[in-house]
């Protein structure tokens, strides 16, 4: 009798668990793809938010100073306040926005104005003007074609 119960064999064999495995990559590979595409779209969500606030500022300061930080000023006088061109009367102790952010893809915002209106963007992905898909601009200027303000 002892000899029948040493014979049974258990566990899995090798090709059960290489059916296993190779399962669990297949899955894996599918995961990897699908969070890919989920990276790209919360990186662009996260510039359009970005721009956003940055827009709130850039119209709080308009409506306290009755212009837009210039070119020269840069989006840093949301800031702290600006030392050069129309420096405003009374500016908040805080400033407009804590700080300014990079973009996801870790650049800064492209920012220009002539005090009047500005130009607000993210370049994307790559870094260069223009692009489609993760590449493409995210704008938010006050005009968005951009052609209003004054660009080098």
């Amino acid at each position: 009798m002892r000899d029948k119960l040493r014979r049974v064999p258990s566990g899995f064999t090798l090709i059960e668990l290489m059916v296993v495995i190779l399962i669990i990559g297949l899955l894996a590979t599918i995961v990897v793809q699908n969070l890919r595409g989920a990276t790209d779209k919360a990186k662009k969500i996260k510039a359009e938010a970005d721009i956003s606030a940055l827009k709130t500022a850039l119209d709080r300061y308009y409506l306290d100073n009755g212009s837009y930080p210039t070119s020269d000023q840069g989006i840093t006088a949301l800031v702290s306040a600006p030392q050069n061109g129309k420096v405003p009367d009374d500016y908040p102790a805080g400033g407009y926005i804590e700080k300014i952010p990079n973009d996801p893809w870790g650049s800064p915002y492209v920012y220009q104005s002539d005090g009047d209106n500005y130009v607000l963007k993210s370049y994307g992905a790559d870094g260069v003007e223009g692009g489609t898909g993760k590449n493409a601009d995210i704008d938010g200027s006050s005009n968005p074609s951009g052609s209003d303000s004054g660009s080098n």
